[in-house]
C-alpha cells in the first residue's frame, strides 16, 4: 500500500478521534465549576523567561509548535504529489491554487455583505479558512465514496488555504512583523537548501536548522506552524518516506487529538439560538457552509474551461462540489482569526459557536451528498449492462 493510502487510512481513525475529542472537550468545558479549571489548563498563561521568547500557554505550544509537525507531514505529501503524483503536471498543480482562491474570496464576500454597516466587517477573514485535520479526517471517514484524487486535491487546497489565511492575518490583522527575525529565517532556510545542494546527509544538522527556523519564524510575527511546510519542501525526496513513517503516528494520534482538546475548550452561551441568529454567526455560517463549495467549484470550473488547469484523475465535477462542502470545515484558522478580528469576548464566543455549528453542518451535508453520489454511481454501474441486454432480448 502506498504512503498516501496509509496517510488517508490513518486519517479515517483520526477523524473519529478528533470528533470524540471535540465533543469531550466541549462537554467538560461546559460542565459547571470544573469547566473553568479545564479551560484554564489549556489557555492559562504561564510566562517563560522573556529573554527566550517562547509560547506562553499550553494551547500556544500545541498550536504554534506541535502543529508544525502536522504541517510537515502534510507538506511532504504535497511535495510527493507535485513531483510524482496527482499534481505532477502544471495544469493539475495550478488547480488547487485557483480553487483555494475562490474558496477564500467568496466566503469573505458573503461575510462582508451580511455584515455591511454593522461594524463587524473586520471578521471577513474568519470564514476563509479550511481545517486540514478535520476536513481530511471526515473525507477519510467517507472511505471510497471520496476518491483518492479528490482527497489529495482537498489536502492541497486546505494547505494553500491555510497559507493564504496566514498571509491575510499578517497583512490585515495587525501582526507586527519583526524584520530581523524574518531575515534570519530566510538565511536559515537557505542553509537547509544548501544542505541539499551540497548533498549533506540528512541528520542532526538539518533537524537543528529546522528547529531554529521554527523559532525565528515564531518570533518574526508570522504564524509559526508554516515552518513545517517550508521544511517539508526542503527535505530530499529520498528521505520523504522514512520521515513520514517515523512521525505520522505521533502526529495523527497524539498531536491532533491534543489540538482538538485545546481548541474546543469553549463555553457555549445559554442563548445559543440568539447567538446563531446574529449577523456575525450568519456571515460565518453562510460563508463556510455555502461560500466555500461555491467558490471552489466556480473557480475550478472556470480554470478548466479556460484550459489553464486540469482535474485530477478519477474525479468529476459533482465530486469537486462535494469536496467543497468538506472544505467548509474551518475550525483551526477560523478560530485563530476570530481572536484577532474581535477584541470583545462576547463577539469572539459568538463567532466560535458559529464555526463549530458550520463544522457540524458541513459534515452532515458532506455525508449525505457523498452517500447520494455513491448510490448514483452504483446504480449506473448496475443498470447500464441491463439496458445493453434489453435490445438483444427484443431482437431474439
Amino acid at each position: 500500500m502506498s504512503p498516501i493510502r496509509y496517510f488517508f487510512n490513518d486519517s479515517r481513525a483520526v477523524g473519529v478521534l478528533l470528533i470524540f475529542c471535540t465533543v469531550l472537550s466541549l462537554f467538560i468545558a461546559n460542565s459547571g465549576g470544573g469547566g473553568a479549571a479545564y479551560i484554564n489548563i489549556w489557555h492559562g498563561r504561564f510566562l517563560p523567561p522573556a529573554s527566550i521568547h517562547l509560547p506562553g500557554s499550553v494551547s500556544a505550544w500545541i498550536n504554534d509548535f506541535l502543529m508544525a509537525f502536522f504541517f510537515l507531514l502534510a507538506g511532504m505529501e504535497i511535495k510527493r504529489e507535485l513531483l510524482t503524483g496527482e499534481l505532477s503536471s502544471f495544469k493539475k498543480a495550478i488547480l488547487p491554487f485557483g480553487a483555494a482562491l475562490g474558496g477564500m474570496m467568496v466566503p469573505a464576500l458573503i461575510f462582508v455583505l451580511v455584515n455591511n454597516g454593522t461594524g463587524f466587517e473586520k471578521g471577513w477573514g474568519i470564514p476563509t479558512a479550511t481545517d486540514i485535520a478535520f476536513s481530511l479526517g471526515v473525507a477519510s471517514l467517507l472511505g471510497k465514496r471520496v476518491p483518492v484524487g479528490l482527497k489529495i486535491l482537498l489536502m492541497a487546497i486546505a494547505i494553500i488555504d491555510d497559507l493564504g489565511a496566514i498571509i491575510v492575518i499578517a497583512l490585515f490583522y495587525g501582526g507586527k512583523i519583526q524584520w530581523m527575525f524574518l531575515g534570519i529565517s530566510a538565511a536559515v532556510y537557505l542553509l537547509l537548501w544548501a544542505c541539499n545542494y551540497f548533498k549533506v546527509r540528512f541528520g542532526m544538522l538539518q533537524i537543528c536548522l529546522s528547529l531554529l527556523l521554527w523559532y525565528t519564524i515564531f518570533n518574526s510575527g508570522i504564524e509559526a506552524s508554516i515552518a513545517g511546510v517550508l521544511v517539508a519542501f526542503a527535505i530530499p525526496v529520498d528521505m520523504l518516506p522514512k520521515i513520514q513513517k517515523y512521525i505520522h503516528s505521533t502526529v495523527n494520534f497524539i498531536i491532533l487529538p491534543l489540538f482538538a482538546l485545546a481548541n474546543t475548550a469553549v463555553l457555549i452561551p445559554t442563548d445559543i439560538i440568539q447567538s446563531l441568529s446574529s449577523s456575525i454567526s450568519m456571515g460565518v455560517l453562510l460563508g463556510l457552509v455555502f461560500g466555500k463549495p461555491i467558490g471552489i467549484y466556480l473557480f475550478s470550473r472556470l480554470m478548466v474551461f479556460l484550459k489553464i488547469a486540469k482535474l485530477p484523475g478519477h474525479t468529476s465535477w459533482s465530486g469537486v462540489l462535494g469536496m467543497g462542502t468538506l472544505a467548509g470545515i474551518g475550525f483551526t484558522m477560523s478560530i485563530f482569526t476570530t481572536t484577532l478580528a474581535f477584541q470583545n469576548n462576547e463577539y469572539r464566543d459568538i463567532a466560535k459557536i458559529a464555526i463549530l455549528a458550520s463544522m457540524v453542518a458541513s459534515l452532515v451535508i458532506s455525508w449525505i451528498y457523498f452517500g447520494m453520489l455513491s448510490k448514483k454511481t452504483v446504480t449506473s454501474v448496475i443498470t447500464v449492462p441491463e439496458r445493453e441486454r434489453v435490445p438483444n432480448m427484443a431482437i431474439s
